[in-house]
């Protein structure tokens, strides 16, 4: 196994004293121009890196963030991502990806991995199995600051960053309100997730004030991907013909474009026999077959703003706890058959 080279390597090389070596390639003052150009060429030459794990158990930080995300499947997330590593890049952090697959036990272990790696900091975004918190309180006991974004965790101390999802989920429901449906269903999130639950709320707040009933076997509590569409959408078409939907708000696009799988193969028409509406703007819902209405949410702002709390809360060790909303916007197309 090739030997790592050290700074005392460096410095034997020229001839100088290993701090002189050390301070030049930590660009610390005190150090003539042209010797700091001789050892840093020279540790190039011979192959020599930093040895970043002595140098953090020196100063007890490692500039690298833990990111945990719940799916890659789909375009939310590789865009958040996209808006955190624009941030920590400009800020001189390292980021470590771990992967959840939307299980609570995978997003614990990858927790722990991230920790034992001495993390500075985690930003989660929770999987939709999680129902039990301890694991965020112990990471914060230790020291460890968290941001919770896009799926946010409240009332345990952390700092979160997400979309207005119940005002957004009004919105997009007054929508076809407004355009003359009155019989709408809904394919809500799972119950233990927040976003499940305020986008249900905000569909819930906009047919009570409009006076429409809100009819519970509507309303089928589902995931996030389009095989939890696929499923729910079959529920909603079983019903009797006078019983069945009009109109159908999806808890995202991905639960959408499964619902529209399942109306296709009942050869019903969208929206002339049933309308549907999602929420995200995943890059596909202009391209489908017919394109889909619903919320453009600002994914690289959320990454944007959630790193940049939480490099706060590591460099200046802020203890206030923010929940920080960023607006989503109404993409009309023609998915629910309205022109404006």
């Amino acid at each position: 196994m090739p030997k790592r080279v050290t700074a005392k390597e460096v410095a034997k090389a020229l001839g100088i004293s290993t701090m002189t070596v050390s301070r030049a390639l930590n660009n610390r003052p005190n150090v003539d121009p042209k010797t700091r150009q001789k050892v840093l060429e020279t540790a190039q030459k011979l192959g020599y890196f930093p040895n970043y794990i002595a140098k953090s158990l020196v100063l007890r930080k490692t500039n690298t963030i833990g990111v945990v995300v719940p799916e890659i499947t789909h375009s939310f997330f590789p865009e958040v991502v996209r808006g955190i590593e624009e941030i920590s890049y400009q800020s001189g952090y390292d980021l470590i990806l771990s992967h959840s697959a939307e299980s609570g036990i995978r997003e614990k272990s990858a927790i722990e991995t991230l920790v034992s790696k001495q993390v500075d900091g985690l930003l989660i975004s929770t999987a939709q199995t999680v129902s039990d918190y301890t694991i965020y309180q112990q990471v914060m006991r230790r020291g460890i600051p968290i941001v919770f974004y896009d799926r946010c965790v409240k009332n345990i101390g952390a700092n979160c960053v997400s979309i207005d999802d119940e005002e957004s989920a009004t919105l997009i429901t007054e929508h076809l309100i407004q355009h003359g449906y009155q019989r709408i269903g809904h394919i809500s999130g799972p119950s233990q997730v927040l976003i499940g639950q305020a986008r249900k709320q905000g569909f819930i707040k906009a047919l009570q004030k409009s006076n429409l009933t809100v009819d519970a076997d509507l309303i089928i509590e589902a995931g996030f991907h389009e095989k939890d569409g696929y499923s729910a959408m079959q529920t909603l078409l079983q019903l009797p013909p006078g019983k069945m939907p009009r109109a159908v708000v999806a808890v995202n696009d991905p639960a959408a474009f499964g619902a529209m799988k399942a109306i296709y193969e009942h050869n019903l028409r969208i929206p002339e026999d049933v309308a549907i509406v999602g929420f995200s703007d995943d890059i596909r819902a202009e391209l489908i077959r017919t394109p889909l209405t619903t919320i453009r949410q600002n994914a690289y702002e959320v990454g944007r703003r959630a790193v940049q709390k939480l490099i706060d809360q590591i460099e200046n060790k802020t203890s206030s706890v923010e929940e920080i909303i960023v607006k989503g916007e109404l993409v009309i197309r023609n998915s629910c058959g309205c022109t404006g």
